[in-house]
C-alpha cells in the first residue's frame, strides 16, 4: 500500500483560497468538500486539505499561526523544468500572491517561492538529476 500524505492548512476564506488554487491549475475532490473544507489534489498520493480556520481550530488546542509574522511549515512541490517553476510562481503572482525571495539557481537544483493569499509559504523546485550526479562527483 502507498502512503499518502494530506497536508491540513488554514484559510481565512475557504472559497477564495480555490479560486487561487484554482487559477495556478490544482483541482479539488468534491467528496472531500463541504463549507468548512475541500481537498486540493497535488497528486495522486498527496492532497493539500484547505479547512476554515474555524474548522482547523478543532483539530488542535493551539493557536493558528499568524502568517503574516510567522511561519509555520514550508511546502516544496517538485516541477518538471526551470520553466515549470516559473510558469507555476507567475500564475500565483498572477492570482494574488506574492514572491517572498529571488529565485535560487545552484545549477542543479531551481527552487522559487510564493506567499499564497493566506501567507502559507510554498517552494517550486526542479532538480536536474544529470547535473546533480556530476555535482556529487565532482565534491
Amino acid at each position: 500500500m502507498t502512503t499518502k500524505i494530506f497536508v491540513n492548512l488554514p484559510v481565512k476564506d475557504l472559497n477564495r483560497a480555490v479560486e487561487f488554487f484554482t487559477k495556478l491549475g490544482f483541482k479539488f475532490n468534491p467528496q472531500f468538500t463541504d463549507k468548512n473544507a475541500t481537498c486540493m489534489i497535488i497528486s495522486e498520493d498527496i492532497f493539500v486539505m484547505l479547512l476554515v480556520e474555524e474548522f482547523f481550530k478543532t483539530f488542535t488546542k493551539k493557536e493558528i499561526c499568524n502568517t503574516s509574522k510567522n511561519i509555520e511549515a514550508i511546502i516544496a512541490l517538485s516541477a518538471e523544468s526551470k520553466e515549470k517553476v516559473d510558469e507555476m510562481i507567475n500564475k500565483a503572482i498572477e492570482a494574488g500572491g506574492a514572491e517572498p525571495r529571488k529565485p535560487q539557481d545552484h545549477g542543479w537544483m531551481y527552487d522559487r517561492a510564493f506567499e499564497d493569499i493566506d501567507g502559507h509559504l510554498w517552494e517550486i523546485i526542479y532538480m536536474n538529476e544529470s547535473e546533480l550526479k556530476q555535482n556529487e562527483k565532482n565534491n
